[in-house]
């Protein structure tokens, strides 16, 4: 018998196709650009700081200033970050659905800015789904970072073997395991569907 009682979800690429070259192929006409743009100037580095809870005008402002002939692509990163969002990845979401119909307790740990999630959360109903979130953007902290992990324990009063936690990253898994919670690395729904059957959640 399972002892799994409760599934924490992340979200982009798990639940939602999430990928900034859907904006910025609208605005650069070659893929090399595209691939340039995001690997030196809006890079991993200066989203994870957004994600961490610095606000937007802050960071568009700092880079900007290095980089005043890309300011508007900057910017749009904040103004057409929607564009971003390719939709929801419809079988991840018929899992979650059929969890939720199992009165399965159901949360959400995501690297996200606090200032673009609520747009995310405006466009996808199944977000409303859940019985509870922590957003790195709202707490500070991003993952992989044991602090956040020990954030969502204490907030939803989790038992760490009684946890289990979805992600596409393997060092935000790896982190959750080195805390007890049982790890599982998302690749796409048909394994996470088996996956979670043998843990008899489904």
């Amino acid at each position: 018998m399972s002892s799994i009682t409760s599934v924490v979800f992340d979200l982009g690429n798990v639940l939602i196709d999430w990928d900034p070259r859907y904006l910025y192929r609208k605005l650069f006409s070659t893929e090399t650009e595209v691939e340039w743009f995001l690997g030196n100037i809006c890079d991993d580095e200066w989203n994870s700081k957004h994600d961490a809870g610095q606000p937007f005008e802050k960071g568009i402002s700092e880079l900007s200033a290095l980089y005043p002939q890309y300011s508007d692509q900057i910017r749009n990163w904040y103004d057409r970050c929607e564009e971003m969002l390719g939709g929801p990845l419809d079988e991840t979401v018929e899992v979650l659905a059929e969890l939720k119909k199992n009165k399965v307790p159901l949360f959400i740990l995501s690297n996200w800015s606090a200032e673009t999630y609520p747009k995310a959360e405006a466009l996808f109903d199944f977000l409303h789904w859940f019985d509870g979130k922590i957003i790195s953007g709202e707490s500070g902290i991003i993952k992989p970072d044991p602090e956040i992990y020990q954030l969502l324990l204490k907030t939803f009063d989790l038992t760490p073997q009684n946890t289990v936690f979805i992600d596409d990253k393997l060092a935000n898994v790896n982190a959750a395991q080195d805390l007890g919670i049982h790890g599982i690395h998302f690749q796409n729904a048909a394994i996470l569907r088996n996956d979670l059957k043998k843990l008899i959640l489904l």
